[in-house]
Parts: structure tokens; C-alpha cells; sequence
């Protein structure tokens, strides 16, 4: 009877952080597509336009080892708000640089900042998640991610398109503004082995920071993963152009909304099964994606598309974080947290660079169908990871 009592999991404090996350993420997601045309018209060359990616993905890896140190010893919510209000000073001085090499300093910084509060607050999350429901929650977390990522995007070209950059960023701070009051209304929950731990306890090690040996397997699994999507990051809304699809936001609309039906669903599999067979079956729903939408001329091919996609890569990536987090001890979940962020930023960024510079020489099309063995190559890594730790259970037993 009592193994089917389940621990609470929507706490006020649970709602107002992920709630919160979900603004943090608004502010900052709607300038990703409005920066790069921005520097362009102030004057900057190709190869700056692709450093604000680039600079910005440096700064987001420097920075997650030192916040992953401080989160073996010190408490969640000043370290959570310290990074929303980072977020939310670098956003308004954009607008104060005409300068290009000055505007690229202010982007380096933000991804320091960025890199700061996806870490604290992730593993914020998992503190407040009770264990038994650590992938259900988890799931739930990853929807203020994932409906983030693909709705504020589209609002951020919206109000480039109709109004001012100053406008935009002043939207953009109002969001994270928002997202600050809603932070601190949280009652964090700090480990008691991370009470216990003072900082003279601990020896800094940059590397020892940077990755989190329990968990690196899904982490490298989540690079190869998100460099074969990150062609579609980068190239989507260029791809409905050449193809003369005028109505692109369907497949962020579907990704949305098939994110938010499944994630819960793929999260219960994950706790009830474990994370290798959910895993495979989100990375073979998001490589039949790839390839419906690199066939797509019209709109119903990319509503299809966006639908496949928001049933594989919306519940892969919060999968990938809890089995991350359920093979990390929790005095080290910071540094794990952020090594899977970084792991994204990493594979996002390093695929649209490479592909990048293939879509020079090929049909966006067959760039969407290339990028695809990537995720063929993350299901091989998986089914050879368990394999091998069925070898090892059955070891043990014998």
C-alpha cells in the first residue's frame, strides 16, 4: 500500500520556480533570433555576427564549474536571485553600445550570467523534487525550458519586425523582472550535506568542476544529441523562407504543444522504467523529425514535423538531465546540472557553427538529413551503455 503513496509534488515552491524559470528563459530566448540582425546594422562583419553566438557560448562554459563549486557549499536562493538579477542588468545595457566590439563584451558577459542562473536554478529544482519523482518533476521543470525556447523566439522576431530594439529589450527586462519577484517567493531546499560543507572542506578543481564523472555518459550523449539539432536552431526560420513556407511558427506552435502533453507521460516512463528506453524512443521520433521536415513544402509537412519533434527532442532533453541527476550524489548535483547545460550550449553551438559553414555548399534540406546521423549515433551510444550496465548488474548477481 505505502509503495503506492506518491510525495507531493506541486508545492508552491515547485510552481514558483518553475513558473519563474519560464520567464527567465522568455527574457532571454526572444533576443537570441533579434541580435545577430541587430549587430548587423550597427555594422558588424560575418564572422562578428557569429561570435555572439560563439562569445556567448564561451561565457555560458567558463562560468558553470565555479557556480557548480559554490553549489557544494553554499545555500540555493541567493545564488538563484544573484543570477536572475545578473540576467536582468546585462539585458539593459545592450542598448547602450553603438560599438561592435563593445556590444560583443556586453554578450561574453551575458552568457557568463546565463550560464550562472541555468545552473543554481536547475539544481534548485531537483532540491525541491521529492527523489521518487525526480524524472516526473523534472519533466514538469523542463516544459518552463522547453516553452521558452520555442515560443519566445517567434515573440522576440514579432516585436523586432513591429517596434524598436530598445522596445524589445525593454520587454525582455520587464520579463526578467518578473522572473526575480517570482524567485524569491521560493522556499529553497539546501542538502544537508551541502549545509554540512563549508568552503575550506573543499578543493577547487576548474576540470574536477567542469564534469561530473558519475553522470558524464548521458551528458556526452545530450553534445551529440544537440549538434545534430542544432542545424534546425539555426537554419528554420532561413529553410521556410528558401521553401517559400509562410507560415514557419507551426513548428515551433506543435513543438509547444506536443512538449507540454508528452513531457509529463515520458517523465512517469522515466521513473517507473528508467531513462535508456525513453531516451531511444525520443531520439528515433526526433530522426524521423529531421527527416519529414527536410522534405517539407508546405505547412501541414512542417505542422507534422513540429509535432514529431515536440514528442522526441521536447521530452529528450529534460530525460537526459534526470538521468543525469539520478546517477549524481547530491552534494555534486551543481556541477552535474551544469555540465548538462554546457553540454547543450556546446552541441547547439558547435553544430550551428560546422553546419554552418556546410550550408555554404548545400540544400538546407540535405544539411537537415546529414545532421540526422547524429542522432542515429546517440542511439547507438545509448543502446551500448545498456548493454553494458546489464553485463555489469548481472556481474554483480553472479
Amino acid at each position: 500500500m505505502n509503495s503506492q503513496i506518491k510525495e507531493p509534488l506541486w508545492s508552491k515552491s515547485f510552481i514558483m520556480l518553475m513558473v519563474g524559470n519560464l520567464f527567465t528563459f522568455m527574457s532571454f530566448q526572444m533576443l537570441i533570433p533579434t541580435l545577430p540582425p541587430y549587430i548587423k546594422s550597427i555594422g558588424a562583419s560575418g564572422l562578428e555576427i557569429g561570435l555572439v553566438t560563439a562569445l556567448f557560448s564561451i561565457g555560458a562554459v567558463l562560468s558553470r564549474p565555479f557556480i557548480g563549486y559554490m553549489l557544494e557549499y553554499k545555500a540555493r536562493k541567493p545564488l538563484v536571485l544573484i543570477g536572475a538579477g545578473m540576467l536582468l542588468a546585462v539585458t539593459f545595457i545592450y542598448p547602450l553600445s553603438q560599438i561592435v566590439i563593445v556590444f560583443l563584451l556586453f554578450r561574453l558577459v551575458h552568457g557568463l550570467a546565463w550560464g550562472w542562473s541555468t545552473t543554481v536554478n536547475g539544481t534548485a529544482a531537483v532540491d525541491v523534487v521529492p527523489n521518487s519523482r525526480l524524472g516526473e518533476g523534472m519533466g514538469y521543470y523542463g516544459l518552463s525550458i522547453t516553452i521558452g525556447m520555442i515560443v519566445a523566439p517567434s515573440l522576440g522576431i514579432f516585436l523586432y519586425q513591429v517596434t524598436s530594439f530598445s522596445n524589445l529589450i525593454y520587454i525582455s527586462a520587464s520579463l526578467g523582472f518578473i522572473a526575480i519577484v517570482l524567485l524569491s517567493t521560493v522556499h529553497y531546499q539546501t542538502p544537508e550535506a551541502v549545509k554540512d560543507t563549508k568552503r575550506e572542506d573543499l578543493k577547487f578543481s576548474y576540470f574536477g568542476s567542469l564534469i561530473e564523472k558519475s553522470s558524464w555518459y548521458p551528458a556526452f550523449i545530450t553534445i551529440i544529441a544537440t549538434f545534430g539539432y542544432g542545424s534546425i536552431a539555426t537554419f528554420i526560420v532561413i529553410f521556410g523562407e528558401e521553401r517559400g513556407i509562410d507560415q514557419i511558427f507551426l513548428f515551433y506552435l506543435f513543438n509547444a504543444i506536443m512538449a507540454s502533453l508528452s513531457r509529463p507521460i515520458a517523465g512517469k516512463w522515466f521513473d517507473t522504467r528508467g531513462p535508456r528506453g525513453i531516451v531511444l524512443f525520443c531520439l528515433a521520433v526526433t530522426f524521423v523529425g529531421m527527416w519529414v521536415l527536410s522534405f517539407a513544402h508546405s505547412n501541414l509537412m512542417i505542422a507534422v514535423a513540429g509535432i514529431l519533434f515536440g514528442i522526441g527532442f521536447g521530452s529528450l532533453i529534460p530525460t537526459l538531465q534526470s538521468w543525469t541527476l539520478s546517477m549524481t550524489a547530491a552534494n555534486r548535483r551543481g556541477v552535474a546540472n551544469g555540465m548538462f547545460f554546457s553540454s547543450i550550449d556546446l552541441g547547439i553551438g558547435l553544430g550551428g557553427l560546422i553546419f554552418g559553414v556546410l550550408a555554404q555548399f548545400i540544400e538546407l534540406g540535405t544539411l537537415f538529413q546529414i545532421s540526422s546521423s547524429f542522432l542515429i549515433i546517440a542511439i547507438v551510444m545509448t543502446i551500448i551503455e545498456s548493454k553494458r550496465t546489464k553485463a555489469s548488474l548481472r556481474e554483480r548477481e553472479a
